[in-house]
């Protein structure tokens, strides 16, 4: 056995001796994207968990909780190992939760078994992910999830050729499968399906072999961050959108905070997505103020901000089930099921794949009041991951 995994199981073993209810402080290690240029994802997992502990306080029955955040800053599988490796055995916390980028949350997921140690997913998309341990719940989104909706919206606004484009990692792949089997199924046609590296800035190419295929629609996935923002110049400075080549999107390519430099030349692309800062509902405008009460800016709340939010109500039930016990069976079994109305919408968590159900929105860039938003203009109910349910 090697020495990580030796330390582990030590530390591990001390965990069950004196975990329990009359443990004071419930720690929860948080791996987040918190410095690089990702950075403004890890700082609204923060923003996210700080705003329902502000409206909760940091207590569950007896016992106070505690965050504890770990900078990833991109996709590193073993950094973000070693993260959780020092996050069980050094801090000793009783959950794990945050995780961006998918090749981070695979590398932690076999730590979750021999250490008893739920992981609640606020980001990383791939469906696999839950597959790989049974102490995973995702209170994020699916790129089967988003996508299913974008290859009916495409096929139904007359599109008839599709060219795919999608980063070269498991969301990315899942985004192609998922818009190729629905597009098709609707009667489309995909004729051309390029894959890029995640480290890819000169779309230019990309654009003329689009450009070259015919297609009347791109359909694209890049993870949210300085990539999307450079898959969306280059369709315009390309001359892509005034050609009439239509782009489809999940909400990744077109988050709030990337459409003031995007400009008016954004207005009109369609995205489908499970959260916009603009969606109008009691709950989303408390969540915000609740924000801005804490220091926090509008300009810049992404999804995973609602995604955490999320994610620390689930913890918090699974440390109100365990009564602060390291039982990570009866935690999980805790929140199958469990449904709520939150800043998104109502989500529920599928008992079977322990994945977040929840509403899909169309949206539109539009400009009101002056500002860039995306407009939600059709709701897709309670999607699953379609990757994993028949339902």
């Amino acid at each position: 056995m090697k020495k990580s995994a030796t330390l582990l199981s030590a530390a591990v073993a001390i965990g069950l001796m004196t975990g329990g209810a009359s443990a004071d402080v419930i720690k929860v290690g948080v791996i987040g994207t918190m410095s690089g240029p990702y950075a403004l994802f890890g700082k609204n997992f923060k923003m996210g968990i700080d705003a329902w502990v502000a409206e909760h306080g940091n207590k569950v029955g007896n016992h106070t909780v505690e965050f504890i955040y770990r900078d990833e800053e991109s996709p590193n599988p073993a950094k973000s190992k070693a993260l959780a490796q020092e996050l069980l055995v050094k801090d000793k916390v009783q959950y794990l939760a945050g995780v961006y980028f998918t090749p981070d949350a695979m590398a932690i997921a076999p730590l979750l078994d021999e250490s008893k140690t739920p992981l609640v997913v606020m980001n990383a998309a791939t469906s696999a992910i839950v597959q790989k341990s049974p102490y995973i719940v995702r209170t994020s989104f699916t790129m089967w999830q988003n996508t299913v909706p974008a290859a009916k919206v495409a096929k139904t606004n007359g599109s008839k050729k599709v060219a795919i484009a999608v980063s070269d990692y498991g969301p990315g792949l899942d985004a192609e499968a998922a818009f190729k089997k629905t597009f098709e199924a609707e009667g489309g046609q995909v004729v051309e399906a390029i894959r890029m590296p995640l480290n890819t800035t000169d779309f230019g190419p990309i654009m003329q072999r689009i450009k070259d295929s015919g297609a009347d629609t791109i359909f694209t996935f890049l993870p949210a961050g300085p990539p999307t923002l450079g898959f969306v110049k280059a369709y315009i400075d390309n001359g892509l959108k005034a050609g009439g080549v239509k782009l489809m999107s999940t909400g990744d390519v077109v988050t709030e905070p990337d459409l003031p430099t995007i400009g008016d030349a954004g207005i009109g692309i369609l995205s489908t997505y499970h959260y916009s800062v603009s969606h109008d509902s009691p709950e989303n405008k408390a969540f915000l103020a609740q924000i801005v009460k804490d220091g926090g800016k509008l300009d810049e709340v992404t999804m995973t901000s609602v995604a955490a939010y999320d994610g620390a109500r689930v913890i918090y039930k699974m440390i109100e089930a365990t009564d602060g016990k390291r039982d990570p069976a009866k935690a999980v079994d805790a929140v199958k099921g469990m449904k709520w109305v939150s800043p998104r919408g109502p989500v529920s968590i599928d008992p079977d794949t322990r994945h977040i159900r929840q509403n899909v929105y169309l949206r539109t860039v539009e400009k009101v009041d002056g500002k860039l938003i995306n407009k939600e203009i059709k709701t897709f109910e309670a999607q699953p991951d379609w990757a994993l349910s028949s339902k």
